[in-house]
């Protein structure tokens, strides 16, 4: 059995067991796979940190280093010593490009932006039941001054809607009651596709062909591209989940406009006011990036607030990485050690917002699915232990949350299963 190692995002794991389930059966080298991430120095410090360990341990496996990493540096990993092979992103779900032999080219990376079409990576099961991932874009059109994804996944491809139903029609086939619509930017979904569906349309036309699907949920969303068939169905459809995690980055106007991105701290206010009138059991997440070049005291404070403000409850912090190329390595820099303060306050704020809405589901029913013997999920992604044990992942219950107890709500089945 080969190992894969995931590094990053959503999408990287999705993509994983994609490679996993197209390798399977192709070769029987023991392979190691390193599928890595270049949002951060850090991610790449871990990946590099990880692939010597794994060298150490199982020297007689081979090693494979694919990812955004390797499609943006394939020269840093080619040369270290452990790994045997580098494989761009174009061509990971290739097995033949996993073929090592004295004729192999040590590095097989091909210009990501030259790729127009994205390919069918069809995943017909998960390790983890509780859910599935449906990939419907990659890439992304934009360039924020402190980004390399457009590097590591060249420009913006969406998934055919046909291909997306198919999948996650074998998906629920198989047991899935809940997926998670992935991609790098999926609220640009659509623009390059005929007639240029929305993001919104799609999962109007999912939700028709596959009516026995029961859970929607969106990986994130970019409030600069809220299409009004969204709109409607954050409104009226309870089969999309009440949780929304934003591609924020930053609560003040001035930073915004330095890293390049296309929405203000008042399109965020608006989105998340728009979406607790109409559903109010909503929560919240949030991207941020904690001192910005040229982030100030005020600036900061900005974000801040606007966490405190909206209430945010999920929150992925980053200290700011600088990566070499990028417009905003050349500005004048934060402190890291301001950085880190910075990025640990706004997580303190996230803890504390999430603690008081944990407070307000206490003896609330909800609808769960169980993520694993007796952890489960509500709707708006609180994470609920149950009194009961050994429940199969995957399944829908109803629950009343009956206290808030060392950090985590806990609860009791109501009725059995959904």
């Amino acid at each position: 059995m080969h190992e894969i190692i995931t590094f990053g995002c959503r999408l990287n794991n999705y993509e994983s067991q994609a490679i996993k389930e197209k390798i399977a059966d192709y070769t029987s080298e023991k392979l190691i796979i390193f599928n890595t991430c270049a949002v951060t120095e850090e991610a790449e410090r871990q990946a590099v940190q990880a692939i010597r360990k794994a060298a150490k341990d199982k020297p007689d496996h081979k090693i494979i280093v694919t990812g955004c990493a390797a499609q943006i540096n394939p020269e840093k990993y080619a040369k270290l010593s452990e790994v045997d092979k580098v494989i761009g992103n174009n061509d990971k779900f290739d097995p033949k490009a996993y073929k090592i032999d004295e004729n192999s080219e040590k590095i097989l990376v091909n210009d990501i932006m030259s790729i127009k079409e994205t390919a069918s990576h069809l995943v017909t099961s998960f390790d983890g039941k509780a859910r599935a991932f449906v990939q419907v874009q990659n890439g992304c059109n934009h360039r924020c001054t402190f980004c390399t994804i457009p590097f590591g996944r060249g420009n913006s491809r969406s998934v055919p809607i046909g291909e997306i139903v198919n999948q996650t029609r074998i998906l629920v086939e198989n047991g899935y009651q809940e997926i998670v619509i992935t991609g790098v930017d999926i609220t640009d979904f659509g623009l390059d596709l005929p007639g240029s569906p929305t993001l919104g349309q799609m999962i109007k036309r999912l939700l028709s062909n596959v009516p026995s699907l029961k859970r929607v949920r969106l990986s994130s969303v970019d409030v600069a591209e809220i299409d009004d068939d969204l709109k409607e169905l954050i409104k009226y459809e309870p089969r999309l989940m009440p949780h929304f995690h934003i591609s924020m980055q930053s609560g003040d106007n001035m930073i915004l406009k330095r890293m390049k991105r296309r929405h203000l701290d008042s399109d965020i206010y608006n989105f998340c006011e728009f979406v607790s009138n109409f559903r109010p059991d909503s929560s919240f997440g949030a991207d941020i990036i904690a001192g910005f070049p040229t982030e100030t005291d005020q600036m900061f404070e900005n974000t801040r607030k606007l966490v405190a403000d909206i209430g945010i409850q999920f929150l992925h912090v980053f200290p700011y990485s600088a990566r070499a190329g990028t417009p905003a390595a050349r500005m004048p820099q934060v402190e890291k050690n301001i950085r880190k303060e910075r990025a640990k306050i706004l997580r303190d704020e996230g803890v504390n917002n999430l603690e008081l809405f944990s407070l307000k589901q206490i003896d609330k029913i909800a609808e769960v699915i169980i993520e694993n013997s007796n952890i489960s999920r509500t709707e708006n992604f609180l994470q609920v232990r149950l009194d009961q044990n050994n429940l199969s992942a995957g399944l829908l219950a109803k629950i009343r949350i009956n206290q808030y107890k060392d950090k985590s709500l806990h609860g009791t089945l109501v009725d059995g299963l959904v």
